[in-house]
């Protein structure tokens, strides 16, 4: 029986390219490309690493978005991938990131059996690393986010990672099923094969709400406890000032009197 690999993976705008209305407040989309979330692509190149070391491994990736996210599926295909699922429809359209976990809960349940399920720790439109952590509480699954460094054994069920830490790391032991959301220095993902980017025979799923079977309740903009209220450009700091002395007493009389001057108590 093969061992199922689920990736979750979203297609995000080139944060190099976003430019923001300074009218409206709200991202300029037209004309920035979309490209597969950094995150996702190290997620989805640790489940190809199982499935070049093990047999029998099928993966899927599941992403949800407008039609050309397909674009984002074939390039997961193209690296390795066995399988895409597309989750798009209108009533699933402005989901923040609880109604999207809803959304593709609801989707994988759909898939029936898996072993493992990857994901990027967040975001690169977002950055708010909920996803993954809330799709596991609705599966029922154990989870261990910020994973930096991965290795399972050979019996397939065993697994034992490093969660990474601001000041260090953890060495966690966890069994499969489980949710793992990678960080970048988990590995370096692969390009795409030449064999699968012409590859006529991909392997691509749409479906809608009515086809997951999603409680249209608990997803869409409605159904989306947050919203962005207002995006900006911070505006640029101000030239800086250089305080001169003769010595470090003579500089902290000086800055003392331009702090004088200009915050006039």
């Amino acid at each position: 029986m093969a061992f199922k690999i689920i990736v979750c993976a979203k297609q995000v705008p080139d944060t190099n390219e976003i430019r923001i209305n300074p009218e409206t407040g709200t991202l300029m989309r037209d004309g920035v490309p979309s490209i597969l979330n950094h995150d996702d692509a190290n997620a989805l190149e640790e489940a190809l690493k199982i499935k070049d070391k093990f047999d029998d491994v099928h993966i899927t990736v599941v992403t949800m978005g407008p039609p050309q996210a397909q674009d984002l599926l074939i390039e997961c295909l193209a690296m390795g991938a066995d399988e895409g699922i597309l989750v798009s429809d209108r009533a699933v359209g402005g989901s923040d990131t609880w109604a999207t976990s809803n959304a593709i809960a609801a989707a994988v349940r759909k898939l029936g059996d898996y072993d493992l399920i990857f994901a990027g720790r967040q975001a690169i439109d977002g950055d708010t690393a909920q996803v993954g952590p809330q799709l596991a509480e609705k599966l029922g699954l154990p989870q261990v986010t910020y994973v930096q460094k991965f290795e399972i054994a050979d019996n397939m069920k065993d697994i034992r990672v490093e969660r990474a830490l601001e000041d260090g790391y953890e060495v966690i032991d966890i069994q499969t099923p489980c949710m793992l959301t990678a960080i970048k220095e988990l590995n370096t993902p692969r390009y795409m094969y030449m064999k699968g980017i012409f590859d006529k025979e991909k392997d691509i799923k749409v479906w809608n709400a009515k086809d997951i079977e999603v409680d249209l309740n608990t997803v869409g903009l409605d159904a989306s406890p947050t919203n962005v209220f207002r995006s900006f450009t911070p505006k640029p700091k101000g030239k800086g000032v250089v305080v001169e002395g003769d010595t470090e007493k003579d500089i902290a009389k000086n800055l003392l009197i331009g702090l004088k001057g200009k915050h006039v108590i």
